[in-house]
């Protein structure tokens, strides 16, 4: 999955985003249903990572009817095989990737006291830890790195 090392100019958001991530999915053979819609625009909002039973009751309240958290969690697994989300690993909640049609491997900076998260870009540090894993003899299909800590405004 490295990717050639590049910088993003801007991050879409709002519809941009959303049109990014429809072309992505779409790309990749999936149907752009209105539940997968609603799904990634409540993902889209959040500021922090955010659990499917948060996304649940964002969607539920949007919609006005009740949307299981099952559901979610299995378009939410759609949305990271196909790029157009990232999970953060050890607080099983999850972002919208600002550019669904790049491929990187996850590095996360998580504050353990407010809970921000930023996805950072490196495919240097990607690709090092690759090589690791395979120099032991281990192949990696999605290395995700994730660094705790407390961010500029914690601190």
């Amino acid at each position: 999955m490295s990717a050639h090392a590049h910088h993003h100019h801007s991050e879409p958001a709002g519809a941009d985003l959303a049109a990014a991530a429809q072309a992505t999915l779409e790309k990749s053979g999936e149907q752009w249903t209105t539940m997968r819609a609603s799904i990634f625009d409540a993902l889209a909002k959040f500021d922090k990572p955010a659990s499917a039973y948060d996304i649940a009751e964002a969607v539920s309240k949007s919609e006005g009817r009740r949307v299981a958290a099952n559901s979610v969690y299995r378009i939410l697994d759609l949305f990271v095989g196909a790029n157009l989300a990232r999970r953060v690993e050890s607080s099983n909640a999850y972002v919208a990737n600002a550019h669904p049609d790049c491929l990187h491997d996850c590095i996360f900076l998580v504050c353990d006291n407010c809970g921000q998260t930023v996805h950072i870009d490196d495919d240097k540090i990607a690709d090092n830890v690759r090589h690791a894993a395979e120099a032991a003899g281990f192949s990696p299909v999605r290395p995700v790195i994730e660094v705790r800590g407390k961010c500029a405004d914690c601190d």
